[in-house]
């Protein structure tokens, strides 16, 4: 609400100003433009975030979809499904199942690309399990039937194109499904509000391959042509910075331990990526020390909050294609040798204390 100002200044002003509105207190005065700015900036700060959230749902896709249904400002206009951390199959099933989880089950999911452009397929059954959640049984799981019957990758268009410079694509799954429909409808990006990014890695640190983070690894033709026919703003949360950013497993013990039936699920489906984190070959991978590490969780909350980041790197990216022990790796120039114009906003710091109220809201 704006307060009250005098529209003359002065002891007079004031005065008169005061036996005004004494009399007609209904009426109100013109704000000031400090106060016009403050409230223009909650009110930018309230808008809808309309969010399309391509996924290979496994725990920590589970994690960022319940991040953005527990967000009154965000409108999620669907989900597409992609194969990776588990089959495409089990995919939208396991999305399903989490909007089931949060009573939303009217949003719509679209089942994409069952396989990489090109290679074969990798999983990531050892982290979140056979089924991408965990391997709990769920015997209510919703039927495979409420999947839609439009294909991904065309859906993905059409939802851009209805709503153009508005939706922020977040994509925290092998990009396959992105670079089919850049290539069916080059103009897509164009429409892009923006596109946030898990994967990738800054410091060649790999957790699939030597130096392969899991989402690129798993299709680096698609994480190739996303990069670079992807013009619009884009923010990529990376390996390493994910581990830097990581969570107690303190956090962890309180975030889960809360009465909901939320929580009781994500304690469910996550026992078996909890003692996965804490093996000998996840404590290698692990950059920083282990902990409890949501990678899919930081686009989303970047694209849900504008204010989350608060410190990135500015560079022009794109991925190796061919090494033997590099394929997949992503290639930050820093000097200019790529002499593209497009660069990739790519987080370095987050707000931790914001973030850790996102994820408790998640479960409750």
């Amino acid at each position: 609400m704006f307060l009250l100002r005098p529209l003359y200044r002065g002891r007079i002003g004031g005065d008169l100003c005061g036996l005004w509105t004494a009399k007609y207190p209904r009426m109100h005065f013109a704000p000031t433009a400090e106060e016009r700015m403050a409230g223009m900036t909650h009110k930018r700060s309230m808008m809808t975030k309309k969010l399309l959230v391509d996924v290979d749902c496994g725990v920590d896709d589970a994690q960022a979809i319940m991040l953005a249904l527990a967000a009154s400002n965000v409108e999620l206009l669907g989900v597409t499904c992609v194969q990776g951390n588990t089959t495409v199959e089990n995919v939208c099933k396991n999305t399903l199942r989490v909007l089931q989880a949060c009573s939303k089950l009217e949003i719509p999911v679209f089942k994409g690309a069952a396989k990489p452009i090109l290679g074969d397929c990798i999983d990531a059954g050892h982290f979140h399990g056979l089924d991408g959640l965990g391997d709990a049984p769920d015997p209510n799981a919703p039927g495979i039937d409420l999947v839609q019957k439009e294909g991904a990758v065309s859906a993905m268009i059409r939802i851009v194109n209805e709503n153009p410079g508005q939706v922020s694509l977040v994509a925290i799954a092998p990009l396959t499904n992105l670079a089919l429909a850049v290539k069916m409808d080059p103009s897509l990006p164009s429409k892009l509000k923006g596109l946030y990014i898990m994967g990738g890695n800054t410091e060649s640190r790999g957790n699939t391959t030597v130096c392969g983070e899991f989402n690129f690894a798993a299709d680096p033709e698609a994480a190739y042509i996303v990069l670079n026919e992807y013009q619009c703003p884009t923010y990529l949360a990376c390996w390493e910075f994910t581990c830097y950013s990581k969570l107690s497993w303190e956090f962890c013990d309180a975030w889960l331990a809360q009465d909901t039936d939320k929580a009781r699920f994500m304690a469910r489906i996550f026992q078996h990526s909890i003692e996965a984190s804490k093996s000998e070959r996840l404590e290698k991978e692990f950059v920083s020390g282990t902990g409890f590490v949501s990678c899919d969780s930081y686009a989303m909350a970047a694209a849900m909050d504008d204010s989350f980041i608060t410190e990135n790197d500015h560079y022009p990216v794109t991925v190796e294609l061919t090494g033997k022990h590099t394929r997949g790796m992503m290639v930050m120039d820093t000097v200019g040798f790529l002499k593209k114009a497009h660069k990739a906003h790519i987080m370095k710091k987050v707000d931790m204390e914001k973030f850790e109220q996102m994820m408790m809201a998640a479960l409750k």
